[in-house]
Order: C-alpha cells, then structure tokens, then sequence
C-alpha cells in the first residue's frame, strides 16, 4: 500500500540545517517564555516588551513551521522566501534586544529580596533567551543569499539591512518620545521628518517586498530602492550634521550632560542616544547603496 502522507509533508522543513535551527527557535522561545511566566516574573515595560519579542518570535516560528511542513505556504498571495527571510533577521534582533534588556533588569546574583528560587528562574530564562538569538541568528547565516547566488531580495544583505534600518529607526523614535526636547528648534524638527519619512519608505520597500508585488508596479522597482537609498544617505548626513549642533553646542544645547538631570528622565540621554543611532542607521544606508547596486531583485522566491 502506497503511503497517503508523503506526497503532502516537507519533512526537509524540519530535516533540513534551516529546519533544525526554526525547531531550535521554537523550543528555545516556548522555554523562555514559560520560565518568566511560570517562576522568573517580568514588571514594567522592559519586561512587557521581553514577553512580547519571547511569544510573537514563537507563535511566527510555529506559523512558518506548520506552513513549511503542510506545503501550506503556496496557498498564501506572499513571497516566501521573502517573508522567512525578513522575519529571520527581525526576530533576530528582537531576541538580541530582549536577551541584554531581561538579565539586564531583572538577574542578580544575590537572593535577596526576590528569594532564591526566583533567580534561579531568571537566570536559566536568560540563559535561554541567549540561545534563542543565536538560534535566529543562525537561520539568517543560512538563508543569506550567497555570491552569484539568484534569491529573495530580502535575503540579500540589501534586503536584511532595511529590517535592521527600520529596527535602529524605532531605536530612534523611543528616544525622541521620551522628552527628548525634539520640538525645540525647527531644525530638529528636520531631523524627526527624515528619521519618520526613511523609515515609512523602507517598510514600504519591505512590505511591496514580502507581499511579492514588485512585478505590478508600473515603474522599476529595482531602481526606484536604489535611488532611494542613495536619497536616505543624504538625508541622514543632513541629521547627522543638524542633530548634534542643536542638542550639544553650547550656543544651543548642552555639551555635558547635566548634573541635576534625573536618571531615566534626563532629554541630553534621548539626545545622546539619538545621535548615536543617528551616525549607526547612516552607516547602514551607505552599507545598503553599497550593496543594492549589485544585486539582482527577484519577487517571487
């Protein structure tokens, strides 16, 4: 008797070096997670975004497992390897962020006041969330796209580089929410407009990406990211220069930080912490120009 399954499951989907790491993803995720919730405990809004990143991470994990297995994914109007790839280095960052916020916050070393038991817990889910990111890591190391290499543009390094673009931009837009005296001059007011408009164009690059629509646009797609990319360079040079003028010469700002500043409520560490984010995302779009002029689009992968 025939076997009724096999024409219908992808064992590589969790065979192959890719699958074994979303397995990994998956038990690693679920682990951490249920340690926090179980024993560890979170609190504040550093331990909410910890157990966001943590259940979101596995719930997609689980998604593009089950979709993979099941064949499923060709049911779906996306790209796939487009999809896998920009959620791949998303949840990497997200989990790295998460695996320095929690232990950060939440582990000591002494027992005292939360008890033993406790911090046991906390460091075990620590220990995990680490694993977890190298588990991610490990998908995006095995799914870029090699030299030569035909692939979903989101695997290219151009096409990792607008997920982590976009990340550094939320980095930047939490900064500048919290008092970070941005409304002060007209132009730092440029600058939020250039940190806001880049980061909607690449999520919009992303999403036309991932939704496998590039081939419907009535222009080139292909050369329309590349203009714009060399656009954002220019602009994030103009913030580059205009941001720290207005927050740290003297004439406008402050060049030190000052004495009576609050910890956690002080506007010079938004600013700091703006301009160093600043000068990371220019980098990555100059990285990105670099790149996106020797790669070959593909929508439907």
């Amino acid at each position: 008797m025939e076997s009724t399954g096999g024409p219908y499951l992808n064992t590589a989907a969790v065979t192959s070096p890719v699958g074994i790491a979303r397995l990994l993803q998956m038990t690693f995720g679920c682990t951490t997670f249920s340690l926090v919730a179980h024993q560890g405990g979170f609190s504040a809004a550093y331990g909410t975004f910890c157990m966001f990143v943590w259940t979101f991470c596995f719930a997609v994990t689980v998604f593009i497992i089950t979709c993979e297995f099941t064949h499923l994914h060709s049911c779906l109007s996306i790209s796939w390897g487009n999809f896998t790839a920009a959620f791949a280095m998303l949840a990497t960052l997200m989990s790295v962020t998460a695996a320095v916020i929690y232990p950060l916050y939440f582990v000591q070393l002494g027992c005292y006041p939360i008890g033993c038991e406790v911090r046991d817990f906390r460091i075990a889910a620590s220990v995990f969330a680490g694993l977890l990111f190298i588990a991610y890591a490990t998908e995006v190391f095995l799914t870029r796209a090699k030299p030569g290499q035909v692939t979903s543009y989101m695997a290219t390094v151009s096409g990792l580089l607008k997920i982590v673009q976009a990340f550094v931009a939320c980095i930047i837009f939490g900064a500048l929410v919290n008092d970070s005296q941005y409304g002060k001059y007209v132009a730092t007011q440029w600058c939020v407009a250039v940190y806001s408009f880049c980061f909607v164009v690449t999520v919009v690059v992303v999403a036309f990406s991932v939704t496998g629509k590039t081939a419907l646009l009535w222009f080139s797609f292909e050369r329309s990211v590349v203009i714009y990319t060399f656009g954002a360079v220019l602009l994030y040079v103009s913030a580059a220069v205009i941001w720290p003028v207005f927050c740290f010469d003297g004439k406008y700002g402050s060049p030190r930080r000052p004495s009576l500043c609050a910890k956690g409520k002080c506007p010079w560490d938004s600013q700091l912490v703006i301009a160093i984010f600043t000068y990371v995302n220019l980098l990555l779009y100059v990285v990105d120009l670099a790149y996106s002029q020797r790669i070959r689009f593909v929508s439907h992968l």
